[in-house]
């Protein structure tokens, strides 16, 4: 099944367009009914993201979901929640930790781990949905056998996994699914060509022509509580030609 009857994709993914309305239009003609955006710092134009927000409107399209850094998070929450209200989302979310800031010790994730927790209660009160999203770097154990992840989740953030990532970072996403059961409002679709191979795309496929079993993976997020499938790939080399492809794959693994 599609989890809300929504198809959605990381707006990220489609960066190399010319202009926001190349993105938003075909979007709408493929058939996407969400777009999750992406926010590196705070807006310049506070203005331009009501014109965003109307255009997604006009075009039958909804953002339930937006990527955030760690930084706006820290500095400005009221900010990501104005930001959320604009559009409409429900769900926030935490993308990345600069390689600066991943700390060599358990005690350091889990210093982080408290922070998203607090983040995560904050979020609530001004009712928002935070999730983190993981890379690969949290998905290998630390010499103590635990996983940063199991650090910066604890027992209450809730988790919006990049399955392919994991791949990449030697771990199941089975057994992470299962793991964070119902504390998974979203999923991240992305796909991985063959080992040694789309060096231009960082290793990735268009989803559903890459390596990984979706279809298995697809149905086992939808399990875990998935609301939101999001299409991404990192470094598309056409993303008109990504967007048409996940679109329709996840057409299918949702039928």
């Amino acid at each position: 099944m599609i989890p809300n009857g929504d198809l959605s994709i990381q707006m990220f993914s489609t960066r190399a367009a010319e202009t926001l309305e190349e993105q938003l239009t075909l979007f709408a003609e493929l058939g996407y009914t969400d777009v999750q955006p992406f926010f590196f710092g705070p807006p310049e134009d506070m203005a331009a993201l009501d014109a965003f927000a109307a255009r997604l409107r006009a075009l039958g399209l909804t953002a339930k979901s937006g990527h955030f850094t760690f930084e706006v998070f820290d500095a400005s929450p009221g900010l990501v929640e104005d930001i959320a209200r604009r559009f409409g989302m429900s769900l926030v979310v935490i993308p990345w930790i600069n390689p600066e800031d991943r700390p060599a010790t358990a005690a350091g994730w889990q210093a982080i781990g408290d922070r998203l927790a607090a983040i995560t209660d904050d979020m609530a009160a001004r009712g928002l949905t935070f999730a983190y999203h993981n890379h690969d770097f949290e998905m290998r154990p630390l010499p103590d056998g635990r996983y940063p992840i199991e650090l910066l989740l604890g027992d209450r953030v809730p988790f919006e996994p990049d399955l392919a990532w994991m791949v990449v970072g030697g771990a199941d996403p089975l057994h992470w699914l299962g793991r964070y059961s119902g504390r998974i409002p979203a999923v991240h679709v992305k796909d991985l060509a063959p080992p040694g191979t789309a060096a231009e795309e960082k290793g990735f496929a268009d989803v559903g022509h890459g390596i990984m079993d979706w279809q298995g993976l697809w149905d086992a997020s939808v399990a875990a509580g998935a609301g939101l499938m999001v299409a991404e790939h990192d470094q598309p080399s056409d993303w008109r030609r990504f967007a048409r492809n996940a679109v329709a794959a996840m057409r299918r693994f949702g039928a």
